[in-house]
């Protein structure tokens, strides 16, 4: 039994020995009692810890973890799917909310596993086509409004003493730019598909961003607007000293069929406006940019100049160059070079779903792959574009 501690009764003093004694005694009656405190807290700590279930250990994994093994079920079952028609897979992943692989009855065929759409509209972004430079919106929606003001509000100067007129109202205009439907048929044989070697997923998405990319590009330059998107030349062009909103301006080559002189190139610069060069790119064909690179200027410097690092787009009198081999060749009247902030002036918008149908019947002994997208575009700023036309006047 462990000796007690003297206490003082009343009336009594402690000698200095003593109440150090009770001192010590209280100190570590209280230091047990925290350290039994901690304990107890660390326990219950460690209880929660072992408590968490697999789906907050999956949440704190690195995001290029978590995705992989997200989009690692769909993968496999689209795959299946398009080597033999099973979708029970992929009715599968439906039923268990796993939304990536919805069925679509109503349009049918079943949603591309996001890693071919992303190699998909890799291709189509890095292709010569408008798209490179436009602006391009994706939309839940069966079209996408752009809205514009085109006109001045209007200002004034004013002092302590006038009164103040009453300023312009803006105008604002309304573009509306349907989706439509582009669509491609790419097939193979059934014996190729059962070869597990074959890599079902590469081949369907480089022909389908093949397709894709060439009938978009045509669409973006020359669609007539029916069951495509409206081509930015197929809207009015009027001269640009004439120039009018809901028309694009031109600035004549000074010579039929050929070029007056490369005056004309910097005549066409500044028929844009001041706030659109800044992000301007010349657009014009191979052949096209064969003939502008032997211009000079009256120094007998060449007005083209190649990029100056990989990957950098030529220059052609400081502003980049897109080649893109759906303009019109260089002829009486045509508009063969546009110059302009496309990024302002063209809108894309796109559903960023794309829809693949496998029909096993219709091509015997070969497989069809309906492949579908929406998509739709026109001109949204019609004073962010100029083009070239090819004529003396």
């Amino acid at each position: 039994m462990p000796e007690k501690t003297p206490r003082a009764r009343a009336g009594e003093t402690l000698s200095p020995a003593a109440e150090l004694t009770n001192a010590m005694s209280d100190f570590i009656s209280d230091f047990k009692t925290f350290t039994t405190d901690i304990h107890s807290k660390l326990e219950k700590q460690d209880n929660r810890m072992n408590k968490l279930d697999r789906k907050t250990v999956l949440a704190a994994r690195p995001a290029l973890q978590t995705a992989a093994e997200t989009h690692a079920p769909h993968q496999k079952a689209f795959a299946a799917y398009l080597r033999s028609g099973d979708d029970d897979a992929l009715r599968g992943l439906e039923l268990e909310g796993k939304a990536l692989s919805t069925a679509v009855a109503a349009d049918g065929g079943y949603l591309v596993d996001p890693q071919t759409a992303e190699a998909i509209q890799s291709t189509l972004s890095s292709t010569a086509s408008i798209r490179a430079i436009a602006n391009v919106v994706n939309v839940d929606a069966t079209s996408y409004d752009v809205l514009i003001d085109h006109t001045e509000m209007g200002a004034g100067w004013a002092d302590e003493t006038t009164a103040t007129a009453e300023t312009d109202t803006p105008q604002i205009d309304r573009i509306s730019i349907p989706l439509h439907e582009l669509s491609a048929l790419p097939k193979a044989s059934q014996r190729l598909l059962d070869d597990s070697a074959f890599d079902i997923e590469g081949w369907l998405a480089e022909r389908i961003a093949n397709k894709f990319a060439r009938s978009e590009a045509a669409a973006f330059v020359n669609g007539d607007g029916t069951d495509k998107p409206l081509g930015f030349l197929q809207s009015t062009i009027v001269d640009n000293a004439a120039w009018a909103w809901d028309s694009i301006g031109y600035v004549p080559s000074g010579a039929d069929a050929d070029f007056g002189s490369a005056d004309a190139l910097i005549d066409l610069v500044y028929a844009l406006g001041a706030e659109y060069r800044a992000n301007a790119t010349f657009v014009m064909n191979s052949r096209t940019a064969g003939r502008v690179r032997k211009l000079k200027d009256n120094d007998g410097r060449f007005l083209w100049s190649d990029g100056l690092a990989a990957g950098e787009p030529a220059r052609l009198l400081g502003y980049p160059v897109l080649v893109c081999e759906d303009m019109p060749d260089v002829a009486l009247g045509a508009d063969a070079i546009a110059f302009g902030d496309f990024g302002a002036g063209y809108t894309i918008a796109e559903r960023p779903d794309l829809r693949v149908l496998r029909d096993p019947f219709s091509a015997k002994p070969h497989v069809l792959f309906y492949a579908t997208k929406r998509v739709g575009g026109a001109v949204s700023d019609f004073a962010a574009i100029k083009v070239m036309r090819f004529s003396a006047t």
